[in-house]
């Protein structure tokens, strides 16, 4: 029995389709009364898997509404169990009486993703393809959904299986030779031991570039525009936004407190912060705005340092750059070419790269994106890019770490099985083989009610 798997399972019901009015809605039910609350919403169960035009009907037999009933005798359903879906108008008010009317049949009101952790439980999906279900609904750009529907059809744990396939075999191996220590053989060297953990670290690395590429497809990119006052940053902000969303005045201390705004490039979420500009000040106000500023740079992954070109880097960017997170990248950018006539480009001193560009104008936007790209990692998307979570990456990790332990562990026997073991259960905790209950509750916790 998976962990978190229920002996006596109820039945649960919600509304499936997003809050508000819309042409349709969806109820969803399921568990061993959705036969039953079909009988008392309908006056009959439907025939399986049959799309059905019928009255929903009230206790005393009032009519809700007509819609569509389509009933999924389990297991051939998404979770696996029994599910009826009723559908109707998406008026906000009827979803909810067509809601309440099945929970007065014996459903219970469904919790956050528990449609899903059911599927998962019952082996319809794994883990990775579960949380899928939540990343393709979440998907803020048309990449990140490609991404998210791949993981979603299986194609990451596919991958993730074939790597496990590899290790278990390795794994078999080295166990069956230590169960006859008697025999007298160099079991690594005759087994090529050596090799096959460097063919499954170097398939790994290649699986982990993949998951990396698709986890910023997830989350983004984190920027936050850092400059003293009147330096240009709203002005950058509303040229990546392509829309005013922050005001713009020759008034030092506009921007008194943090604006975000996410805009994408190449495909890729960019959640960029304007913030308010860096200098001493008595206003208590612009003081607040400025310990925000630094409170942002805490969670970012790329901090835009931002320039007057004409002044280059003086005493009071040279103090900004002293309080930033010593392992934040950076990029210097000197704005307002515009006023003598420059061209945009890129110098790169000291490691860093110093960008000239305007924002007012949008000269140098476009080496800007190519070089927040590059920093974060990222390229070109292709076809074999899934969407992979943090905790992905993590367990890739640790992976990687067992693996060279194994390595470093060659000629002693046990610790070589040991860590073997301790790197496949670290790979199959991503599918979800050895999960633990508060790891799920997490994780579905993070869905929308009625998926």
């Amino acid at each position: 029995m998976k962990p978190g798997q229920q002996t006596n399972i109820d039945t649960i019901a919600a509304i499936a389709t997003a809050p508000g009015s819309g042409g349709i809605g969806i109820v969803r039910v399921s568990g061993p009364a959705a036969s039953q609350v079909a009988v008392g919403v309908l006056g009959h169960c439907p025939a399986p898997r049959h799309a059905a035009y019928l009255a929903f009907k009230e206790a005393d037999g009032n009519l809700i509404d007509r819609g569509i009933a389509i009933y999924y005798p389990g297991p051939h359903s998404y979770t696996g169990e029994d599910v009826l879906e009723l559908q109707a108008h998406g008026g906000t008010a009827l979803m909810q009486i067509l809601l309440k009317r099945c929970l007065q049949l014996g459903a219970r009101q469904a919790e956050p993703g528990e449609f899903t952790r059911r599927a998962y439980l019952n082996d319809k999906l794994d883990l990775a393809q579960a949380e899928a279900v939540a990343d393709v609904i979440n998907a803020a750009t048309e990449e990140a959904a490609r991404s998210a529907v791949r993981s979603l059809s299986g194609e990451f744990s596919t991958t993730i299986h074939a790597l496990l396939d590899r290790l278990v075999d390795l794994r078999m191996y080295v166990e069956a030779c230590l169960d006859f220590p008697e025999e007298e053989i160099d079991f690594i060297t005759q087994g090529r031991v050596a090799e096959k953990l460097a063919a499954i670290r170097q398939q790994l690395d290649e699986v982990f570039a993949q998951a990396r590429q698709g986890n910023l497809l997830r989350e983004g990119i984190q920027v936050v525009l850092v400059g003293q006052p009147n330096v240009g940053k709203s002005s950058l902000m509303n040229q990546l936004a392509g829309e005013e969303v922050a005001i713009v005045t020759p008034v030092a201390g506009t921007t008194r407190d943090t604006i975000r705004n996410a805009i994408q490039i190449q495909g890729i979420p960019l959640h960029v912060t304007d913030t308010a500009g860096l200098r001493e000040t008595s206003d208590e106000i612009e003081k607040e705005g400025i310990a925000r500023t630094w409170r942002a740079l805490e969670n970012a992954h790329i901090a835009l340092l931002l320039v007057d070109a004409a002044h280059d880097i003086g005493e009071m960017e040279k103090s900004i750059l002293a309080r930033l997170p010593a392992f934040l990248p950076k990029i210097w950018l000197h704005n307002k070419i515009d006023l003598h006539q420059e061209a945009p480009r890129i110098v790169v001193r000291e490691q860093e790269s110093h960008i000239y560009l305007s924002a007012k104008t949008g000269s140098g936007l476009e080496l800007l994106k190519a070089e927040l790209l590059k920093l974060a990692g990222w390229q070109p998307a292709g076809e074999g890019v899934f969407m992979a979570r943090a905790r992905h990456l993590s367990a890739m990790e640790d992976v990687r770490t067992h693996l060279l332990n194994a390595e470093a562990h060659l000629k002693q026997s046990e610790l070589l099985a040991e860590e073997l073991r301790l790197a496949q259960e670290a790979l199959s905790s991503i599918t979800g083989e050895f999960s633990a209950d508060d790891l799920l509750g997490e994780i579905f916790s993070r869905f929308c009610i009625g998926k």
